[in-house]
Parts: C-alpha cells; structure tokens; sequence
C-alpha cells in the first residue's frame, strides 16, 4: 500500500465528515446513554466491514455497474433513514421521554440494527470504497490483501473517532437531556435524517 500516511490523514478526515451514521449515533447516545451509542457504533462497524467485504470480492463493482441493484439499495437506505427521521419527530409530537434503562423505548435493543442497516444500505460507501483505496494501491503488491488492510484500517479510525464522540457526548449528557434541548435536539435529528435520506434517494449512480 502506497502513501499510508497521505490515506491514514484522508481517512480520518472522512471519518468525520458527519453523514447518516453519525446522526444515527447522536440521537441514540442522547435518548438512552452511552451503551446505547456504543451499540450503535459496532452496527456501523459490521457494515463497513461488509462493505469491506464487498469490495474485496468485487461484489461492490457490480452494486455500481447495476442500475437495478443500486436503485434497489439507495432506495431502501433512503426510506430507512426517512422513517427514523419521521419516527423521531413523532416521538417528539408524543412527549416521550427517554429513559437511561430504555424502559419507555423498545427500540433500544435495536441500536446495533439501525446502525447497520444505516450503514450497509447505503451504496454511497461502496462507491467511496471503489474509488478511494484504488488511489493508494501498489502494483506490485496483493490486492486483496491492500484492500482487505484499508477496510480495516478504516474501520479502526471509525471505532475510535465514534467512540471518542460517545464518550464526548455522553458527558453533556445530563444537560442535554434537559427537556428543551432535548426536544430541540431531537426534533433537528429527525429533519437531518429525512434530509439524508432524500439525498440519498436523489443520488446518481456514478
């Protein structure tokens, strides 16, 4: 692999660049806490890690060379992310309030399930992978083994800046969980996740 240093620098700053993800994220380490949040991040990290899976096996080429295959999964994405977005203002509409032990909210065993469907239904990843670790491969070197090396050396740099944002946000915790920021926060979640969802659905395959 060429230029590690240049696609560790790269990969950090897409890293945290916010998107679905990190909504999905936020949302969960406010209404229910740090395990939550937690949960929620290794959902995002098994899908990076089918995505990883893909591109080692060709089988995101195919996901961006098929019109049908990538319409069918950047619409399912889309209409995931719009129906947690319309969830959460419903929720907000309903004055529920969020406990620590999630009590009020079947959902919360759920969190690691958002964070992957999240994640893996969106073909915008598969694209990225395609186009981004190709920069830094060597010639001479195991492709497989490259690709297979970057999907797990972004999959680190993902698990440690989400972590550090669990941990961050689970500290204002007490203040945002304040009914009026709360209702504020939640209500910004739920139009940012329908946001991101009918972007996604307006996504062009490349």
């Amino acid at each position: 692999m060429d230029n590690v240093l240049l696609f560790l620098l790269m990969s950090f700053l897409l890293v945290i660049l916010p998107g679905p993800d990190t909504g999905i994220l936020i949302q969960n380490t406010i209404s229910n806490g740090k395990k939550s949040g937690i949960k929620t991040m290794f959902g995002s990290v098994a899908g990076l890690l089918v995505h990883t899976i893909a591109v080692v096996l060709g089988l995101s080429a195919l996901i961006v060379k098929s019109a049908y295959i990538f319409t069918f999964i950047k619409y399912a994405g889309a209409l995931y992310l719009i129906y947690l977005g319309i969830v959460s203002l419903v929720s907000l509409r309903n004055n529920q309030v969020f406990t620590d032990s999630g009590r009020k909210l079947k959902k919360n065993k759920s969190h690691f399930l958002q964070g992957f469907f999240t994640c893996v239904s969106n073909p915008k990843v598969a694209v990225f992978f395609l186009t981004f670790f190709p920069q830094f491969l060597s010639p001479d070197g195991n492709h497989f083994l490259q690709f297979t090396a970057m999907g797990l050396i972004y999959t680190l740099i993902t698990i440690i800046w989400f972590f550090f944002y669990v941990y961050l946000i689970d500290i204002f915790r007490t203040w945002l969980k304040k009914p009026a920021v709360n209702n504020a926060i939640q209500g910004i979640s739920g139009v940012v996740l329908m946001g991101f969802g009918i972007k996604l659905a307006l996504e062009k395959q490349p």
